[in-house]
């Protein structure tokens, strides 16, 4: 039984998706120290597995999709962690996550009067 309303290409984050996600979260938490981070950088498919991903979330990883990992339970506010480490910004994600490229983005955010110079 679905308990929120259906938004076409909207992905949900809630009890189940956060279930799915642990590992994948815990894992991007992890980046917040330099071990974390280095860790990841020297061996990334052995830093997956440390943390139990799924095959699913772990190419997803390894493949930089950060949508991927978004319908694999992940959480934006943890993958900003992961996406960091990409030297992706929010606004860069927005634009993936609209389809549109990071310039559109900041351009559709700066029409609705929330761009960066409005903040």
């Amino acid at each position: 039984m679905t308990t929120h309303r259906e938004i076409p290409g909207t992905i949900f984050f809630d009890g189940p998706m956060a279930t799915k996600g642990y590992g994948l979260n815990k894992m991007c938490y992890s980046f917040n120290s330099t071990e974390g981070r280095d860790a990841f950088k020297a061996d990334e498919a052995a830093y997956c597995d440390k943390f139990g991903l799924t095959e699913a979330q772990k190419e997803a990883i390894l493949g930089r999709d950060i949508l991927a990992l978004q319908r694999e339970g992940g959480s934006i506010y943890y993958l900003a962690k992961f996406a960091g480490l990409l030297g992706l910004n929010m606004q860069d994600i927005g634009g993936l996550q609209t389809g549109r490229t990071t310039e559109e983005f900041q351009a559709y955010l700066e029409s609705q009067g929330r761009g960066k110079n409005n903040g």
